[in-house]
């Protein structure tokens, strides 16, 4: 046999790095950490925006770690006396709170408050509408009294229904710079008055004059406004009206015009408003 036949034979092994070379598969772990801790950074954010301070208590409440010591024994077998964490009744006895009962009764609460608003402002809504009604059906009972129901306008606003009484040109309400009442003002008071009976909503009275055309050292506006509307107020009392509905009586003098031209007569007025009932919180 030949030295050639004889020839040692070689193996070659390469040796294969895997993982990149010396990164290795390490990244990939940061990588998701970093993920999950966006993920949940968002998640905060999100939480924080959109819950109450009331929820976020009771989030808070929720991962608080519950003791595992039962402090009140219930008797039972178990680490918490038989009852279990998830039991609102046992996370008040062991003092950890019942987060979630208090976000419920919070949002029950709000909600009642919601719907006690609402019954209200219809209640209101309803009687303001059957007054006004009511002014309509007064104006047709004769010619004097349609003719009387010239000086009153209605409208409805934040305080409640405004009934304003005013003078027309030649037909004042009260004699000229006095605070007696003419016989057409204690007829329209007398027709409110029954008006205003079909609703308990308490009232208001409050005087307007127009301007003088002479500054005077003691200008008779204020009083004279604030008389006039202690006028109404006492014709309202005498036919019918409860006088403890009545809540306040005040005069405005000159200063809040109806038109353009202080000095004209159809400042002279007198508002009576049927106030809005107060939503009574416990």
């Amino acid at each position: 046999m030949s030295a050639k036949g004889n020839a040692p034979i070689i193996i070659k092994r390469k040796k294969v790095v895997g993982g990149g070379g010396h990164h290795g598969g390490a990244w990939k772990v940061a990588y998701a950490d970093f993920v999950t801790a966006m993920m949940a950074f968002f998640l905060l954010m999100w939480l924080l925006n959109a819950t109450t301070e009331k929820q976020r208590k009771g989030i808070a409440d929720y991962f608080n770690p519950t003791i595992p010591v039962n402090r009140i024994s219930g008797g039972g077998d178990g680490t918490f006396g038989g009852d279990s964490v998830f039991t609102e009744e046992t996370l008040a006895q062991n003092g950890t709170g019942a987060a979630t009962s208090q976000a419920v009764t919070a949002e029950s609460s709000s909600s009642d408050e919601t719907s006690v608003e609402d019954a209200v402002k219809a209640a209101d809504a309803k009687g303001f509408s059957e007054v006004q009604e009511l002014f309509t059906a007064f104006s047709g009972e004769s010619m004097a009294a349609s003719e009387a129901m010239r000086h009153i306008v209605t409208r409805v606003t934040d305080e409640g229904l405004i009934i304003e009484l005013f003078d027309l040109k030649d037909e004042p309400l009260f004699t000229p710079r006095k605070t007696e009442p003419e016989l057409v003002t204690i007829m329209l008071v007398e027709m409110m008055a029954r008006a205003l009976s079909v609703v308990k909503n308490d009232m208001a009275v409050t005087g307007y004059v127009r301007s003088e055309p002479l500054v005077v050292v003691d200008n008779p506006v204020w009083n004279l406004s604030t008389n006039r509307a202690d006028q109404i107020r006492k014709i309202l009392e005498k036919s019918g009206v409860q006088p403890v509905r009545v809540q306040r009586v005040t005069g405005y003098a000159d200063r809040q015009p109806a038109v353009r031209n202080p000095m004209a007569a159809r400042n002279n007025r007198v508002e009576i408003i049927l106030l809005r009932n107060k939503v009574r919180k416990n």
